[in-house]
């Protein structure tokens, strides 16, 4: 009983070696398996002759490759000043400026003694059936002269009209303008040499003009940055403030021209 005991367990033994054995070849063999996957080189595959199309779909390489267009590549900076809204709210600014420039022209005109018929440039007169409530500009109603060098002649083409442009002259505030009536058509403006209170009160007058485009220039550009969505901590916010920048300075520079020629 004994030596069957052994017989038994030996060959339990064997077939437990055995099938330890296997597994361990069959794990070799997927090792091996695997290194040699790994080490197998794919190669494309050749392209046959005729179908250059297709080679250019799948090398995409030289004149026949999708490469990135350097146009698409440009900076922010010019992307932005590009932009139709930019270029907008940048011809609006440019027309405040102009029409500063224009202002402080007649201003400075005054100043220095000439007397001219853009003396009276600033003055709108409001007549009935006027499409801008500011009023028109007088060379629309009237004729504007010089005489004697001293004198602006103002004669309106209709009479009914006289009683609005001297009303409108008066508006403007313009210092040391005082209209004087001759007839039912005519009206004269005596203009006095400029004195040192005249020069200043012109400067003034250039002074509120400068600070009335400073807002008109800030509306512009506030309604530039809410239309392109822009805030104080933007990325391209610096692009946009430049664009402020720029015209305050052009502004400042013309109000500091006019300060020395009246000082």
């Amino acid at each position: 009983m004994s030596t069957f005991a052994t017989l038994s367990r030996a060959r339990i033994s064997s077939a437990s070696l055995l099938s330890a054995s296997r597994t361990s070849c069959a794990r070799l063999c997927a090792r091996r398996t695997a290194a040699l996957t790994a080490q197998l080189r794919f190669y494309a595959k050749p392209v046959k002759k005729g179908s250059k199309g297709k080679e250019s779909e799948d090398v995409p390489s030289g004149k026949h490759g999708k490469g990135v267009s350097t146009d698409a590549l440009i900076p922010a900076s010019q992307r932005i000043v590009s932009s139709d809204e930019y270029k907008s709210a940048e011809g609006k600014m440019q027309g405040v400026l102009d029409w500063f420039r224009k202002e402080v022209a007649a201003l400075e005109t005054r100043a220095t003694g000439r007397v001219t018929p853009a003396v009276l440039a600033p003055v709108r007169v409001k007549v009935l059936g006027a499409a801008d409530v500011r009023g028109v500009r007088l060379e629309e109603v009237a004729t504007i002269g010089v005489k004697e060098g001293t004198t602006l002649i103002v004669t309106v083409f209709e009479e009914h009209t006289l009683k609005y442009v001297e009303q409108a002259i008066y508006e403007a505030k313009l210092p040391g303008i005082t209209p004087q009536r001759v007839d039912s058509r005519t009206i004269k403006i005596p203009i006095p040499k400029p004195t040192v209170e005249t020069r200043n009160a012109l400067y003034t007058t250039a002074t509120r003009q400068a600070e009335d485009a400073r807002v008109q220039m800030r509306k512009h550009h506030q309604a530039l940055l809410k239309k392109e969505e822009i805030g104080k901590h933007s990325a391209d916010f610096s692009t946009y403030q430049a664009l402020n920048e720029k015209f305050t300075c052009e502004l400042d520079k013309i109000l500091a021209h006019l300060k020395k020629t009246t000082g």
